[in-house]
């Protein structure tokens, strides 16, 4: 008797392509300076803290996840819509505070009703492009470092260093469609713009 050939497993079909995606506020490059100068303290007191790239900071409006690549262009031409409609809102950095005394943040002031209204105009646009994700409350502010579990007092002391900053006014000019390879592996965190548009509607 011959031996007969045994079949070979088949691979498994490839996930699809993903990305972790939200749509953001960037302040402007001056009011980063600003903010940066003041934390310079704060950097030399706390180099243990994971710290976000200045490059990167932003104020989310919506997060949405974890999405197949694919989809991300849905929504391109709806939020290019929705900016080229909504003129500029006037913001600010100002104080700090945490979350869960592991999350260090800078907060915002200014058109804070007209941000909160955005906020909602974004995320109904995502839910009418047909993609699901978690509802969160909006609560505006700017991520500024992430504490390991056993480095809580360090955020805790840190935003006491943060609570007098008060920067000045910008206006907001782009809404921005950003990528980030959050929670994959244990390197710095770090964003990309997938895309932007401008704020052109009227006052």
């Amino acid at each position: 008797m011959t031996d007969q050939p045994q079949p070979q497993p088949q691979p498994l079909p490839p996930h699809p392509p993903t990305v972790r995606v939200f749509i953001a506020l960037a302040p402007p490059d001056e009011a980063k300076d600003e903010l940066a100068s003041a934390l310079q303290p704060v950097y030399e007191q706390f180099p243990q803290l994971r710290w976000n790239r200045i490059e990167d900071w932003h104020i989310t409006l919506a997060f949405l996840g974890e999405l197949p690549v694919a989809t991300v262009p849905l929504l391109r031409p709806a939020l290019a819509g929705l900016a080229a409609s909504r003129p500029p809102l006037r913001l600010g950095l100002r104080g700090g505070g945490h979350f869960d005394e592991r999350l260090l943040w800078s907060g915002v002031k200014g058109e804070l009703e007209g941000l909160h209204q955005l906020a909602a105009e974004v995320r109904n646009l995502v839910r009418a492009c047909g993609v699901a994700f978690q509802e969160r409350p909006l609560r505006p502010h700017l991520t500024l470092a992430r504490a390991r579990r056993n480095e809580q007092p360090s955020v805790v002391r840190a935003t006491a260093d943060l609570t007098a900053f008060d920067g000045r006014p910008w206006q907001t000019d782009r809404l921005h469609l950003v990528g980030s390879n959050l929670g994959r592996g244990p390197g710095m965190i770090r964003y990309r713009d997938i895309e932007s548009w401008p704020f052109n509607g009227d006052a």
